[in-house]
């Protein structure tokens, strides 16, 4: 009988290893934004993340930002970026895979992190 206990708490505890795993690559596709300002800048950040192949996601970043100058915001300007990155089942994180940026995820608070940046799912 306990070979049995043993052999069922083995597969409850791999279901729920597997759960978190596919709970935090579920969460990925979609879009995040951030919004962030200072003295010198205001700036309006998305970033719209798809799967791709295996493990590789396609993060297309768009921002605009309005520079400030005497106190006034500038014209608004935007770039774009196209970054592919890299989910690791372990920690649960991407890896931009130009710059080896690294992509925290937190599923179950609705956000991602990049350094000290928070990007909310919208």
């Amino acid at each position: 009988m306990k070979n049995y206990q043993l052999i069922l708490a083995a597969v409850c505890l791999i279901q729920l290893i597997g759960c978190q795993t596919n709970k935090s690559r579920s969460f990925l596709p979609g879009t995040f934004i951030n919004s962030a300002g200072g003295e010198f800048s205001k700036a309006d950040d998305t970033l719209a993340v798809e799967a791709s192949e295996g493990n590789i996601f396609l993060i297309h970043r768009r921002t605009g930002f309005n520079l400030i100058e005497n106190g006034k915001a500038g014209k608004r300007q935007y770039e774009r970026e196209e970054w592919k990155a890299l989910y690791d089942e372990g920690t649960k994180s991407l890896t931009e895979l130009k710059k080896g940026k690294l992509i925290t995820i937190y599923p179950d608070s609705g956000y991602l992190m990049i350094g000290k940046r928070k990007y909310v799912k919208k």
